[in-house]
């Protein structure tokens, strides 16, 4: 825990914990839940890969996840694809255009001349379309100041919204036509290319990027940090811009061009716009252009500019959407791009991603991951993780009572320390813990000239317990009708608690996991979390109780216990040369080749107990007679208390030491 110094008398230091609001040393996330959930979806069967993934959509500690992200993503999606029709730009220029040609034939119809007739016969052959109109009338010498004053804005707007869709803000320093303005932009633009032309050659651009910003930041209200920031700015904007076009119709699409092209008349502003767009697709070829947006059709009249932030808005929430979905090949976190994230989004959002890319890293970064040729795999400190997870769910619902006392604590020659002390009491035999006996007297402010007085409350002692050696095969049924009747993921947990009672109680117990289909394997513990079922037909119980007799053999002096969990009767054996065989209906071949694994174990002295799932009749005869043969038991526990049933009767079995 964090924590926070508080002066001393001794003009020291003393720590305690944090009380100054949230711990600021606190990670954003639970790794030891992360890892149990990881764990979970494990054991039932899913990858390591896929358990992550499925973690991360959901989201941890309260977090949101990518699932939730993306589901906010698509919501803003489809509300911007509603937000109006991108052909606005043309209704209006066709709107402004009508009443400039109507206040020039008022003021035509006034004038009884014949230059004014000639007026109205040129005005009556107008292409009908807008931006042809607009472009005839070019030339056209005006009789109405007003009307020629509605047409030149036209022009006006049309280069202030080309300008604004490349760079954000200028549409109203433009507003007001003013010519000293328009000047300032074109200074810019040919310090812009300049800037990025140096860039390009790979030139330091440090210095004459703060320059550029010093003299021109007013047109950049999104605040570059450095050239990159600028460039990818303004090549969205750009890319944006291509997009809307290719996603009008045909004739818009022409009549569109027609328009720009006319606003961009004066050939300085002309050729640094060029230029401008030359330098954007080489520094950013990667970015999408040309591919149309889904926008609905209806709405309110936008404007060039206006269409262009909504369908670059529209294509910053496809990719985010694609980002968070995760499900194209090679997808990770860092694929996100959380600025765009917390611009569309807040910084919330952006927060909960960072969190999720730490938990990723740190997961590895803790040894609680690691990455194979193969993909992620659980390390070893995970699987104690799941397996003590998993005992200590058996041993919250254990009733010791009925199932024997696993805590023995009688003394004897071969009691270990638990790694637990308690105070000690009149007539106890164990150590003293001398260090927590010391430390409860410095507590208690025993100190006394001269050294540490101690008290007789302050004694603690190590607690043990008494140790037999036993020599365990726990054989685990692998064959997919396990996965089918849903006994796989308890199958596997049952296998990971025993596994950590052995590696943390009972050390000197030898355990062998043994996993059998149409052949039976060792497993460690790292290879039994990591196991996946496989579509293959046969359970070989002949052989892994081949591989069980081994084992036990190995150790002699210890209590030979077999433990069988299976859902179905013996289907598969080795033959002769060694192959396994399978038939079904079981052949006799088989059963003989399984009971003469059976009389063998019970021969060398071996403990053999079944634990049988389900409710095959052909199942239920094997084990009863398997259990007369070998002096064992069978029990049939649902599968829910699978856990409970196998660890007690672990622990019933290794109490007693085998006799000689």
């Amino acid at each position: 825990m964090a924590a926070q110094p508080h002066d001393s008398p001794h003009g020291r230091f003393r720590y305690g914990p944090w009380r100054g609001g949230p711990d600021p040393l606190a990670p954003p996330y639970d790794v030891r839940s992360a890892v149990d959930a990881i764990g979970r979806e494990v054991l039932a069967g899913g990858g390591v890969r896929e358990a992550l993934q499925d973690l991360l959509r959901r989201g941890l500690s309260g977090r949101q996840g990518l699932d939730e992200l993306r589901e906010r993503i698509r919501r803003m999606r489809e509300s911007a694809r509603r937000r109006g029709d991108l052909a606005g730009t043309l209704d209006q220029v066709r709107a402004a255009l009508d009443q400039a040609l109507a206040e020039e034939r008022d003021q035509l119809a006034a004038e009884p001349t014949d230059a004014a007739r000639m007026a109205e016969m040129e005005l009556a052959t107008l292409p009908d379309d807008t931006a042809g109109a607009v472009r005839a009338l070019s030339d056209y010498q005006w009789h109405s100041p007003q009307a020629r004053q509605t047409y030149e804005s036209i022009k006006d707007m049309l280069r202030r919204e080309v300008l604004d869709a490349q760079f954000a803000g200028l549409k109203q320093a433009l507003s007001g036509g003013d010519p000293e303005t328009m000047q300032r932009v074109k200074d810019m633009l040919a310090d812009l290319n300049a800037l990025l032309a140096a860039h390009a050659r790979g030139e330091d651009t440090t210095d004459q990027f703060r320059a550029f910003m010093d003299r021109h930041g007013e047109f950049f209200p999104e605040d570059p940090q450095d050239v990159d920031e600028l460039i990818d700015a303004l090549a969205r904007r750009q890319a944006a811009a291509q997009r809307m076009m290719a996603s009008l119709s045909p004739e818009q699409r022409e009549q569109l061009a027609q328009l720009m092209s006319e606003a961009l008349a004066d050939p300085d502003l002309a050729s640094q716009m060029s230029q401008l767009s030359d330098n954007l697709r080489a520094l950013r070829p990667g970015l999408e252009r040309g591919r149309p947006v889904g926008m609905q059709p209806g709405g309110p009249s936008l404007g060039y500019s206006e269409a262009v932030e909504a369908v670059s808005e529209l294509a910053d929430l496809e990719s985010l959407e694609r980002q968070l979905s995760q499900g194209y090949a090679g997808s990770t976190l860092d694929d996100v791009d959380v600025e765009t994230l917390e611009r569309r989004l807040g910084s919330a959002a952006a927060a909960d991603v960072q969190a999720l890319r730490q938990l990723e890293r740190e997961l590895e970064r803790q040894g609680y991951l690691t990455q194979g040729e193969d993909g992620l795999r659980l390390t070893p400190r995970a699987v104690r993780r799941l397996g003590e997870t998993a005992l200590r769910r058996v041993f919250s619902h254990l009733d010791a009572a009925a199932r024997g006392d696993h805590d023995e604590q009688r003394t004897g020659q071969a009691d270990e320390p638990t790694g637990l002390t308690r105070p000690w009491v009149f007539g106890d035999e164990l150590p003293i813990d001398a260090a927590r006996t010391v430390g409860n007297a410095l507590r208690r402010g025993g100190i006394r000239p001269g050294g540490v007085r101690l008290e007789v409350e302050d004694f603690e002692v190590i607690e043990t317990e008494r140790r037999t050696t036993a020599a365990v095969a726990l054989c685990v049924d692998l064959s997919f009708s396990m996965v089918q009747e849903g006994r796989w993921g308890p199958m596997k947990q049952t296998a990971l608690a025993l596994s950590h009672l052995v590696e943390t109680r009972f050390r000197q117990d030898a355990l062998q996991v043994i996993g059998f289909n149409i052949a039976a394997r060792r497993l460690s513990p790292v290879q039994l979390a990591e196991v996946e079922p496989e579509w293959v037909q046969g359970t070989n119980l002949q052989h892994a109780l081949m591989l069980a007799l081994r084992h036990v053999r190995r150790h002699p002096d210890a209590e030979p216990v077999v433990l069988v969990v299976t859902d179905g009767e013996p289907t598969a054996h080795l033959g002769p040369d060694g192959i396994p065989e399978f038939m079904w209906p079981p052949t006799s071949a088989t059963l003989r080749a399984t009971v003469a694994q059976v009389d063998e174990l019970a021969r060398y002295g071996a403990t053999l107990n079944v634990f049988m799932l389900g409710e095959d009749p052909g199942l239920a005869r094997f084990v009863d007679a398997v259990a007369r043969r070998a002096a064992g038991r069978v029990f049939t526990p649902d599968v829910s208390r699978l856990g409970e049933y196998v660890v007690a009767d672990y622990l019933r079995a290794r109490r007693g030491r085998r006799s000689a």
